[in-house]
């Protein structure tokens, strides 16, 4: 049975169980979509892999790497699970002569709790002078939240996981009073 024929088997096993949810994969990213009934989408990529022997647990970018931590001022507090596969994508959205990428985090209205997390890949040049920005210098990542946002994630702490059901990025909140068991929305 293929790893995805045995994922999609359990995911419609947990649907039938527990989750009632709708399994797919998206044939252009091979990234495995499970949807809820609330209409929370929760993306999971397939764990990633070395070697065709690899665990399903390996890490994005080998254990070897060295991260020293967050900076102990940053806003935001990013995991080493989630550095790693942050290192990982941008490394793949990079265009060679194209302004650098930076990590760019904030809220919107809207959720099962009242504002939700975005996080997206955008160039330096949309940087403005109200946004805030966490220099993780050894990694190359550059964090920048806009002014707004900042109340509501300072002292956020990101994860990744990449376990099949509930896995991605996840967001440890101090400032959230009740969150969402889709794990993408707060409120405070």
């Amino acid at each position: 049975m293929s790893f995805y024929r045995s994922c999609l088997s359990l995911a419609a096993l947990t649907s039938a169980c527990a989750f009632q949810s709708q399994t797919s994969q998206s044939p252009s990213s091979g990234v495995l979509l499970l949807q809820r009934r609330r209409g929370a989408a929760i993306l999971a990529p397939p764990p990633l892999r070395s070697s065709p022997s690899a665990d399903v647990g390996t890490p994005a970018v080998d254990d070897d790497y060295d991260y020293p931590g967050p900076p102990e001022d940053a806003i935001i507090k990013i995991k080493p699970r989630a550095m790693s596969r942050l290192v990982e994508l941008k490394r793949k959205r990079d265009v060679p002569g194209a302004s650098p990428l930076v990590l760019r985090m904030g809220v919107r209205n809207g959720g099962c709790s009242g504002l939700s997390y975005v996080m997206d890949f955008s160039t330096e040049d949309d940087i403005s002078d109200e946004d805030e920005v966490d220099e993780y210098e050894t990694m190359g990542i550059r964090c920048v939240v806009d002014a707004k946002s900042v109340l509501y994630l300072y002292g956020l702490e990101l994860d990744y996981s990449d376990e099949l059901i509930g896995g991605g990025f996840k967001f440890f909140n101090p400032n959230a009073e009740e969150s969402c068991g889709c794990g993408s929305s707060f409120g405070v």
